[in-house]
């Protein structure tokens, strides 16, 4: 049986898109329990924020959130609070929540910091890895090709975040993949508008990458990490609703 229309408006008053209008073009995501409910609902949260469903700059609407979540509005009041504490979120005084827009320079930052980190990683994955290991990447490598051929964003941001993560876990630096982790979901979150337009190019340089990981060619591997990360972070400013100056 078909779902009936929502009854909500997609806009509000400003002309943003509001969480009732991006949830109800989603499958409800009822949270699954018995985890404590608050981190459920945050966990939810965070990942409807990061995966653009909740578009920077939007209104979140504590009912909207709980009907689709399938909660009270208790739990989602402390989500927006936390998530608010950790930059995800803006708490604006009579106005309610908003998702967070991030400022160039603040996505500059993360991504230059990020491209120090993972070149680090790669370099020091590339004088460890196994022929397992490089299986492993290639059978990564094998995925965000298919998600690149589908044009699935959402699938591209997954299989781009596993294969880095796993150069990481290969660095073997646990002060590296920890320091990584801290970035982690906000590369997905600068990443996820870039993915398909930076798709192509991203993984051919994947590739190459691969390839000097395998034949352990470390200053290869650390110049091609290097090489990749800062035209992802060149990527994401020259995305068509960047700012322009």
């Amino acid at each position: 049986m078909s779902q009936p229309a929502s009854p909500f408006p997609d806009r509000g008053p400003s002309g943003r898109r509001t969480a009732k209008g991006s949830l109800s073009s989603t499958a409800a995501k009822r949270v699954e329990r018995p985890a404590p409910l608050r981190q459920v609902v945050y966990e939810a949260l965070a990942e409807l924020i990061i995966n653009r469903t909740l578009e920077p700059g939007q209104h979140l609407v504590e009912a909207d959130l709980a009907e689709y979540l399938g909660v009270s509005r208790q739990p989602v009041r402390e989500a927006l609070q936390r998530l608010q504490s950790e930059g995800w979120v803006d708490l604006r005084p009579a106005q309610g929540a908003f998702v967070h827009l991030p400022t160039e320079e603040e996505a500059d930052q993360l991504l230059s910091v990020r491209g120090v980190l993972e070149t680090h990683s790669a370099k020091l994955a590339a004088g460890r890895a196994t022929e397992e290991d490089v299986k492993r990447l290639w059978d990564l490598q094998k995925t965000g090709l298919e998600a690149l051929a589908e044009q699935d964003t959402e699938g591209l941001v997954a299989a781009n975040a596993a294969l880095h993560a796993f150069i990481t876990e290969l660095s073997g630096n646990a002060v590296l993949a920890e320091l990584i982790g801290l970035v982690d979901r906000r590369v997905r979150w600068y990443y996820t508008p870039i993915a398909r337009p930076r798709g192509q190019d991203a993984w051919h340089e994947h590739d190459e990458l691969i390839h000097a990981i395998a034949n352990q060619n470390v200053e290869s591997a650390e110049k091609i990490m290097a090489k990749h990360t800062e035209r992802t972070r060149q990527a994401y400013h020259e995305r068509p609703e960047a700012p322009r100056s």
